[in-house]
């Protein structure tokens, strides 16, 4: 079945990579982006005669109200991701991540599909095993978490939604983000062969991006049995510590170094194992490994480097 899709933050790091695999569904789409990185992420698919694209603002409900009206889903990627920039930007982390998403639920019919990313640093510190299910106590940490913690319970009032809390993801997307633990972790590999570590014994779980892609894909196609729920999306044997992270880099980058830190604290303490046993239980399997990825990741860091102001 063939649906009307609207994706906002669809010129993104996840959207990038999901608008192409929609269309070749054979889904209508409709991209609702800021385009406040100036990313020509989606320049590639412009000729597909499926795909519509908006220059806008989802706070803006003009803007988003004939959008909604149109759409048999809506898959809200659009937010100001990573504690990082939240913090930088408390008042647009809230208006965007948090009063937007609001905006988007008061004009939604209750036929309407929502298929919504959040995230499972929710879980901040895990229990005291630092073991995580969708039943685990939330515990977040960072003003990004916080907003996706607030608003996850407001979408879950709806019988017509999934939220998806994401592991971090990771992988080559045409809208690159380096940040993303993995991407930053090989991007020092490849280019400069160390990095230092603090408290490299923390663990979180991790998911590529093209199966992020393929979970939406797999709700689409399973969405009355799995309406209504929360689900963990991650690789089940990529609950890793940033020091084994460091070991996977290190077998397809021998000569990358890293070194844990004698003193000091990371700034982002998360540390958990999670359980990816629910969304598995749908019939969902990630296909793309860590391994895979670290090796798309370094393939792409041949092509891209990030010297803005740099001499080389």
């Amino acid at each position: 079945m063939n649906f009307n899709i609207l994706v906002t933050g669809g010129a993104g790091y996840l959207g990038s990579i999901m608008v192409p695999d929609l269309l070749q569904l054979g889904h209508k789409v409709t991209v609702l982006d800021s385009f406040m990185y100036k990313q020509s992420s989606l320049n590639h698919i412009c000729h597909h005669p499926n795909f519509s694209v908006v220059r806008g603002d989802i706070r803006i409900e003009s803007v988003m109200a004939p959008l909604i009206k149109k759409a048999d889903i809506v898959i809200p990627l659009a937010a100001l991701v990573g504690a990082p920039m939240c913090s930088q930007d408390p008042v647009g982390a809230t208006t965007v991540n948090h009063d937007a998403i609001v905006l988007m639920l008061k004009l939604l019919s209750k036929q309407q599909m929502v298929l919504m990313p959040t995230t499972n640093s929710a879980y901040g510190t895990g229990d005291k095993n630092n073991f995580c299910t969708e039943e685990s106590p939330l515990n977040p940490i960072s003003i990004y978490a916080k907003e996706k913690v607030g608003i996850e319970k407001e979408l879950m009032q709806r019988e017509n939604a999934i939220s998806f809390r994401l592991a971090t993801v990771f992988g080559m997307s045409p809208r690159m983000r380096i940040d993303l633990l993995v991407n930053d972790f090989t991007y020092r590999a490849v280019h400069d062969r160390f990095v230092v570590l603090f408290e490299s014994s923390f663990k979180r779980n991790y998911v590529h991006v093209r199966d992020v892609s393929r979970v939406f894909q797999h709700a689409m196609s399973n969405f009355d049995k799995m309406k209504g729920q929360i689900y963990n999306v991650g690789l089940s044997e990529a609950n890793v510590s940033k020091r084994e992270l460091c070991e996977h880099i290190q077998k397809q980058v021998p000569d990358f170094v890293f070194l844990d830190a004698p003193v000091g604290k990371d700034p982002d303490q998360r540390n958990y194992i999670v359980s990816n046993a629910k969304i598995e239980a749908t019939g969902f399997t990630p296909m793309f490994s860590l391994d895979a990825g670290i090796s798309d990741l370094i393939k792409g860091y041949t092509m891209i480097k990030n010297t803005r102001y740099g001499n080389v």
